[in-house]
This record gives structure tokens, sequence and C-alpha cells, in this order.
């Protein structure tokens, strides 16, 4: 496999299960060690760069949002630590999840249940985007950002996400079409190669 992502560019990435997408952007992190080849950021071996400068430029939107259970401002911070309440608080507005957080009575003080059992996939994944907003970094990793959620969820998610993607190269991978409407580029995998 072989592309290019270029900066502020959306690349999309579709196949069948198993097709090696997921394995495919987790190289680019240094989640796994290629075993042929190379990635590179900016044309330099991700392997020169120390783990931590990488993964520092990389903002990652995971299928299922990861939560802790903590409050809900900790868990946005998370993308930052050093970031301020004025900080969490605007990333959590451009993830359109202020409103929701809003209404519950201790706002950004309310401690999630472990992963975030209590809010919807929706909520859940608005808030790993506002985390990912905060830390903004210049590459995003999407992964199925979308896949769990009903139609009203999704246009929500979206509107975040396209505020997100703004300035960013961005990678998604993506089982519906919705997701990858505004993609600059579809990558079609099948079986570790690249297709179309």
């Amino acid at each position: 496999i072989s592309f290019t992502a270029r900066p502020g560019e959306m690349v999309a990435l579709v196949g069948l299960t198993g097709a090696g997408k997921s394995t495919l952007v987790n190289l680019i992190p240094r989640f796994f060690t290629p075993t042929g080849g190379r990635v590179l950021l900016d044309g330099v071996d991700v392997a020169a760069y120390g783990l931590r400068s990488l993964r520092e430029q990389i903002a990652l939107v995971p299928q299922d949002a990861v939560l802790f259970g903590t409050t809900i401002a900790d868990n946005i911070r998370y993308g930052r630590l050093t970031a301020t309440d004025a900080e969490v608080a605007e990333a959590a507005r451009a993830a359109h999840v202020d409103t929701f957080i809003g209404r519950l009575p201790r706002g950004y003080d309310t401690p999630l249940a472990e992963a975030g059992g209590t809010l919807s996939g929706g909520e859940r994944q608005r808030l790993s985007i506002a985390r990912a907003l905060l830390k903004n970094a210049r590459i995003l990793v999407l992964d199925e950002p979308t896949s769990s959620l009903d139609a009203i969820s999704e246009e929500a998610v979206f509107s975040a996400l396209r505020r997100l993607r703004a300035g960013r190269t961005t990678i998604v991978i993506a089982h519906r079409l919705s997701t990858i409407r505004d993609a600059d580029r579809i990558l079609v995998l099948h079986e570790g190669h690249l297709v179309a």
C-alpha cells in the first residue's frame, strides 16, 4: 500500500472487514511496527521520532470512545492536560456537547460512570471529539467515528467533525458512505492491498 495524505486533506479508507484499514492507521502512531516499507511524516520515517513527540502530533477518535471514570471536564482535558477550564468549555462547544453538559446538575464536574456507561453513543463520541479538538494535533485519525450512532446523533457528530478536520490532515476509516462524503480521496483496500 502506498499513498500520500497531504496537509489539510481528508483521505478515506474503505474495504471489507479484515482488509487492513485499522492495521494501516495503527502504523501512523507506531502502535504497530511495519514489517516492511515505511510510514513518513513530512518526509521523515515515524521510527525516527520519539514516541511521545510523534503521538503529540496525532489525535485519534476511535470507533468506541475511550472515557474514564472521572469528571466530564477531566475526560475532555485528557486531550491536553494543561488546558484551562475555558479551553475545555470551548472544545465542548465546538464538539456540540456543551448543551448536554449544561443540562447536568454538576455540569463539567459531573463524574462519569465507568467507560461513560450512562451516556448515549453520540454523547460519548462528541466528548471524544472535544478531547481531540482540545489536543489540536495536526494529524487526525478517525476510526469508524459514527458506526454506532443513529441518524440524529450522526449529524451532530458530523458537524463536530467538520470543525475538527479544518486545517488538519485527516485519515478516516469508514463503512458508511455518509461518513466519507466530504473526503478528498477514497482508497479501497482489499486483503491488505490498495485496489482502487
